[in-house]
């Protein structure tokens, strides 16, 4: 069996032994090098043509930013990014993910974190996943109506079936690995305008969502921001789960407002997609767009049984062509409830085509 050659890049000796050591464990993976800075990482890409790059983002010389770019455009390759979990830690990392890395696995005590060993099975998880990913759709540029000013409806084709279109819309949306990039695509092409409100699951740790938002917010038409205990529910705005927090619905009146829940994971997630689903199936009152992108595993595709058993759906899956990892999207076409599966830059406008 061929084994999954790995580059690791950290300016930390020990961090680099670490991970050498940790990795190494592993019988289907290789360690061919290692390099001290972006700079070096470069030059190693290019001889080793390594099948996974572990790269820490704060690192003398050349960062770990930067490398990433040259990186994907000279010779792509599957990058996880080691993170602090500090406030620009996290912003870094989101830029990363949007900017073409596969995963991220947080140092748990900053730069040197003598107990890596908590996130060691993470770490091999994630490498063993990277090795799989086809680089020519991460590399894929995105489109983003913002920065041309293009409105989507002008492009949109109504639909015109048994969908009720008076009724108000509530959008709920569940992502994982090449989630934030996913995300960019989509959320940057919905119109200001937009008549509903958006829910978002992207698997991702605590204080690393709030970033994701900020920058989300920054780069759309639409509202984005971290869902806060309490929140009414707005059209126009998108809210994503924090980390660590399962999203849940509650019904005052006319109004809906989000509650942040602490019980348990969902088939080891939290936010779970299946936890969102099944509270805004509860929901009567709306009828709902449920978008299933880029991910492993199945989460979201029981959530989605009980959203079809339960009110007017419409569920829109991210097909294979464009997926990063076509996990939870395929979980949820296998119920055979998916109503539309497409590429991922097409899913913002068959939204809107729910929408009118």
């Amino acid at each position: 069996m061929k084994t999954i050659q790995v580059l690791v890049v950290d300016d930390s000796a020990f961090m680099r032994k670490l991970i050498v050591d940790f990795l190494q464990e592993e019988p289907s993976i290789e360690v061919i090098g290692t390099a001290r800075n972006g700079i070096e990482a470069i030059e190693k890409v290019n001889k080793l043509r390594p099948d996974v790059i572990t790269m820490d983002i704060e690192m003398p010389k050349m960062n770990g930013l930067d490398a990433l770019a040259i990186i994907n455009k000279q010779t792509p390759t599957p990058i996880i990014m080691l993170s602090s979990t500090t406030k620009i830690g996290a912003e870094n990392t989101i830029i990363a993910m949007q900017n073409g890395a596969i995963d991220f696995v947080t140092k748990p005590s900053g730069p040197i974190s003598l107990d890596l060993i908590k996130v060691k099975e993470e770490l091999i998880q994630k490498v063993k996943h990277a090795s799989q990913v086809n680089m020519d759709k991460v590399c894929r540029p995105l489109v983003q109506t913002k920065l041309n000013k293009k409105p989507v409806e002008s492009i949109l084709v109504p639909n015109h079936n048994s969908w009720n279109q008076s009724r108000k819309k509530l959008i709920c949306i569940g992502s994982s690995t090449g989630g934030p990039r996913a995300l960019q695509e989509v959320i940057t092409n919905l119109p200001e305008s937009i008549k509903a409100p958006i829910l978002i699951v992207q698997h991702m740790p605590a204080g690393f969502t709030k970033s994701l938002a900020n920058r989300l917010n920054s780069m759309s038409n639409i509202t984005v921001k971290e869902a806060e205990d309490g929140d009414i529910l707005e059209d126009g705005v998108a809210y994503i789960a924090p980390g660590n927090d399962h999203i849940q619905l509650n019904q005052h009146g006319s109004k809906v407002s989000i509650s942040l829940d602490h019980s348990p994971p969902i088939k080891g997630h939290r936010p779970s997609v299946d936890f969102m689903f099944q509270s805004v199936s509860k929901l009567s009152e709306y009828d709902k767009i449920a978008v299933i992108l880029t991910g492993m595993g199945s989460d979201g595709s029981k959530g989605l049984i009980e959203l079809k058993n339960n009110g007017n759906v419409k569920a829109i899956a991210e097909s294979e062509n464009s997926c990063i990892v076509f996990g939870m999207p395929k979980s949820a076409i296998a119920t055979n409830l998916v109503d539309e599966i497409k590429d991922l830059e097409q899913i913002s406008n068959t939204i809107m085509k729910y929408m009118l």
